[in-house]
């Protein structure tokens, strides 16, 4: 199953991907009922969860009823738990909406909820994150997640964000990171696809973030929480919801 999912990621573009993924996902979910682990975005409990990447593959980490990887799930906790984004009147901007998210952000009636991206069929903006069609200090939450390692100019699109949150506004930038790695790496001579994929971890990433992604963000000007929610979980939850122990979210604030 590791290399079908693998020839699959690695061949069929991502806008059809998603389409595909709505008719696969009632029937994954159906056969992989169990409870030996859970999704927390839907509460649904699984025998095992499915593998998933471009690169190599990690075991035991895509949800099949959500498709929600272990970033997703460990973001929802977090805003579950520790924000009152399900509550408060919030503009929210939400780049490459993942699809564990988005239907349910797009029904919550205390968010005013734009979804934008230069190519899924669930943005309802399309825009280049380096050159955006809002307002300055127009959205109290940006959410913009494993997007900044496929951006050239990383720091363009660092501040078009900066530039269109609100004073006392925050954003949530996850990217795939190797904290074992001080400085970010970045080759644009590697063209082979295959090749990036083993690399960079994805065929379309540009570069591998290392432990400086956090100053480049303040260096724009945004103020930095270096949050390791997994470490405010238990044992037996992180194993339950199939989470990366110590995987970083990144809070910024304007």
């Amino acid at each position: 199953m590791k290399k079908f999912f693998k020839i699959v990621l690695n061949t069929i573009p991502r806008p059809l991907l998603i389409r595909l993924s709505y008719v696969v996902r009632p029937i994954l979910a159906f056969l992989l009922k169990g409870n030996n682990f859970t999704d927390p975005i839907d509460g649904k409990s699984f025998k095992s969860f499915l593998p998933y990447g471009y690169g190599k593959q990690r075991n035991n980490v895509l949800s099949p009823s959500t498709l929600s990887l272990e970033r997703h799930r460990l973001l929802w906790l977090y805003l579950q738990n520790e924000t009152d984004f399900f509550t408060s009147p919030k503009k929210v901007l939400h780049f490459a909406p993942e699809q564990a998210f988005y239907k349910r952000f797009r029904k919550m009636k205390n968010l005013d909820y734009t979804t934008t991206d230069l190519n899924s069929p669930l943005a309802d903006v399309k825009a280049d994150i380096c050159n955006l069609p809002f307002k300055d200090n127009e959205f109290d939450i940006i959410l913009c997640n494993h997007v900044l390692e496929h951006i050239p100019d990383d720091t363009k699109a660092m501040q078009e964000l900066y530039r269109v949150i609100r004073p006392g506004g925050y954003g949530v930038f996850q990217i795939p990171q190797d904290l074992n790695r001080e400085v970010t790496f970045e080759d644009n001579t590697i063209t082979d696809k295959k090749q990036r994929a083993e690399i960079f971890g994805q065929y379309d990433h540009v570069r591998v973030y290392g432990r400086d992604y956090f100053d480049k963000l303040r260096t724009v000007g945004f103020k930095v929480e270096e949050v390791d929610y997994t470490s405010k979980l238990s044992a037996s939850d992180v194993a339950r919801f199939c989470l990366a122990k110590g995987e970083i979210i990144p809070v910024v604030r304007k």
